[in-house]
């Protein structure tokens, strides 16, 4: 060994005198390398320390005397001779045994097995059911204090929610819908006219889109636009105790708050399904004036195979799509934490809240219909 390398680490237990002392040397650094350790350790704290032979030291070595102590007693600095260390490490160590242990820390993580893992599961998913129905049963009381008057939010605030629901979101509704009649008259026709039937591609347009497509794509198109903002409001609100602000003045947060957003995208859905429906067909339209279909045929063949049933069922499922969309939104946002980060997961589970409940209350409409024979 060079004059100039470090000495490796060690530590050695010894009897003096009937006193324990712990005599370490060495260079303790993370990542040299492992300390020799001599002797057996009592089950004690050492009464002196010989460190003479102490060449340098990192965390590694207040880690190795920390955890000996901790392991023998539970003593704090005043209980423990610690005044043959060096000034430096003595420092450390007062300040280490100062903190008590948390009483985790040593513990190690026990394997959950699978049926307690399965039985977590289901205690989050009824404490979501309970809490969806809560709200639920919140927003039918606040629409009964509607109808009797005893209802109060701003008027304003519930035309600004409507223009947000309606309006401004014709622009994207009209890009998908439109996009969506393209792709069912483009399919349909590849089908269609190696029998030479091109001309009922109006019918495939028309009945896709005025009992499913129209209606869905409207649907998921304000659940990740309207759901979404609607979480984030009021998960910032809630954030920055504006919630806790308006119930200190003597509002009710739900009808201040989550009644004119339900209210309004419930008025909204319908109009929008309506004019998805149009534009839809109106895609189809030009598919079909491209591969020989005039328009007023393509028109005439769909009010052939569309009658006012049909037209109406997609209209019909909007107003409960509109109020599952609002109630998701508004849900996430008046339960989410009081952090920027819980706003964000709070909007995420809103926007998939929507199209879960959208998916799932379309296919129990589909099976509700088809049992009814419509």
């Amino acid at each position: 060994m060079s004059p100039n390398e470090p000495r490796p680490p060690s530590a050695c237990w010894k009897q003096d005198g009937g006193q324990v002392v712990l005599e370490i040397s060495g260079d303790w650094r993370r990542d040299g390398p492992a300390p020799v350790i001599e002797g057996e350790p009592p089950d004690k704290a050492p009464d002196r320390y010989d460190t003479e032979a102490l060449d340098g030291f990192d965390s590694t070595l207040p880690a190795f005397l920390l955890a000996h102590l901790r392991g023998v007693s539970k003593a704090d600095a005043a209980d423990v001779p610690l005044d043959d260390l060096p000034p430096d490490l003595h420092g450390l160590m007062e300040l280490a045994l100062a903190v008590p242990e948390e009483s985790e820390a040593g513990r190690k993580a026990q394997p959950v097995s699978e049926i307690r893992k399965l039985g977590k599961i289901a205690l989050r998913v009824w404490a979501s059911v309970l809490t969806l129905a809560e709200f639920t049963g919140l927003s039918m009381l606040a629409f009964g204090r509607l109808l009797t008057g005893r209802a109060r939010f701003r008027g304003r605030d519930f035309w600004m929610i409507v223009q947000e629901c309606g309006p401004q979101a014709l622009p994207i509704v009209t890009l998908i819908s439109f996009l969506i009649g393209l792709i069912l008259a483009f399919v349909g026709n590849v089908q269609l006219a190696s029998f030479g039937a091109s001309l009922y591609v109006a019918d495939l347009v028309g009945i896709a889109v005025l009992r499913e497509m129209g209606v869905v794509m409207t649907a998921i198109i304000l659940s990740g636009r309207t759901g979404a903002a609607f979480a984030a409001h009021l998960g910032s609100m809630k954030a920055n105790e504006e919630i806790d602000a308006l119930k200190t003045f003597g509002f009710d947060p739900f009808d201040f708050l989550v009644l004119p957003r339900i209210l309004a995208l419930v008025l909204m859905m319908p109009l929008l399904t309506i004019y998805a429906n149009a534009v839809g067909i109106l895609g189809g339209m030009l598919v079909g004036s491209a591969v020989g279909i005039p328009p007023v045929l393509f028109w005439n063949e769909t009010l052939t195979a569309v009658d006012l049933t049909t037209a109406s069922l997609g209209v019909f499922k909007s107003v409960f799509f509109g109020a599952a969309i609002a109630i998701s939104g508004c849900l996430q946002g008046m339960h989410a934490g009081n952090s920027s980060a819980a706003v964000g997961q709070a909007t995420t589970r809103a926007v998939v809240a929507a199209i879960t409940a959208v998916i799932v209350l379309d296919s129990a409409f589909a099976a509700i219909f088809t049992v009814l024979g419509i």
